[in-house]
């Protein structure tokens, strides 16, 4: 059944994608501001009482309310599960950025596509080249489609119900409210640790998206650069989907870029040529490969369990 819900909610949100900053993210703000502003008291002790009070209930709340309507019926378990996916799963979450920045950068608006990249990543990018525009964004497309595909669907099967959909992505989000926060004092706090709290949880799925990158590109370089390249990124997690990532691709990641005025120095990941215009197709038929390898796995491991005596 957790399949079906997968497979329903995937074809939902392709037919009819979900604004996720008005529906999700703007009212998931005032939530953590209002909850940060009653639990968190400026220590790293608060800031595991904040995290644990913000997805903890809500990951609890999700789970009991899976219980009590498949109490009433099963199919209502099974609606609220396609509903609760609908909301953290899905490649439309952020695709359309990638997709309006590859139609700009082809019709030759290099001023529209960095401007679309700034929103996109919340950084400016006003000397950037076409080749520098479209590595970031095929490194961002890599980084949402585990983060909100493949991350979503592990903790999806793994926990009851749709409790590990809704930890593991308000765990993101909180990783992302406040980077993108900034300041210092508490925010700092807040966003070290929900970092380090995210990192746990991306664990096991970063490897497994790794691995699915893997099997359906250049599997040996994707291995390679991921043994010898994923450590030297600040994010190890972001580094072995990046690394794994470019050298399935054949395409080279990372490296400095000019971002806000500033030169940040970013070591290199992938193996191969440049991005180029061109390359990031590859990068979408990268992605919808691997998802169909899960779907597959899921399908199979499903049958086993279901013929098994």
């Amino acid at each position: 059944m957790k399949l079906l819900a997968i497979v329903l909610a995937l074809l939902i949100e392709q037919v009819r994608p979900l604004s996720v900053e008005r529906w999700i993210h703007a009212p998931l703000n005032r939530v953590a501001d209002g909850c940060a502003r009653r639990t968190f008291a400026g220590r790293a002790g608060s800031a595991v009482f904040f995290w644990c009070a913000f997805v903890g209930l809500a990951t609890l709340a999700a789970l009991l309310a899976h219980a009590v309507l498949g109490s009433v019926h099963p199919v209502l378990a099974v609606a609220f599960n396609l509903l609760v996916l609908y909301l953290t799963l899905g490649f439309r979450h952020e695709s359309h950025y990638f997709t309006d920045i590859h139609l700009a950068l082809g019709m030759g608006e290099l001023n529209r596509a960095r401007h679309l990249l700034e929103q996109w990543r919340g950084e400016s990018y006003p000397e950037s080249s076409d080749s520098d525009v479209a590595r970031l964004a095929v490194e961002e497309a890599l980084l949402a489609a585990h983060r909100n595909v493949f991350g979503v669907i592990f903790w999806f099967v793994v926990l009851p119900g749709p409790a590990g959909a809704v930890a593991y992505r308000l765990a993101d989000f909180l990783v992302r409210r406040w980077h993108r926060a900034g300041g210092g004092g508490e925010q700092v706090v807040l966003d070290r640790f929900s970092r380090r709290a995210f990192s746990v949880l991306d664990w096991v799925p970063a490897r497994l998206t790794g691995a699915s990158f893997a099997i359906v590109g250049n599997f040996e370089d994707a291995i390679l650069c991921w043994r010898t390249q994923a450590a030297q990124w600040p994010e190890p997690s972001s580094g072995i989907v990046l690394a794994s990532g470019g050298g399935a691709l054949g395409l080279r990641l990372g490296m400095p870029i000019q971002q806000s005025g500033t030169l940040v120095e970013r070591p290199e990941l992938g193996a191969g040529e440049d991005v180029r215009v061109e390359s990031m197709q590859g990068a979408i038929g990268l992605l919808w490969r691997a998802l169909l390898m899960c779907l597959l796995m899921l399908a199979l491991v499903s049958l086993v369990v279901w013929v098994a005596p």
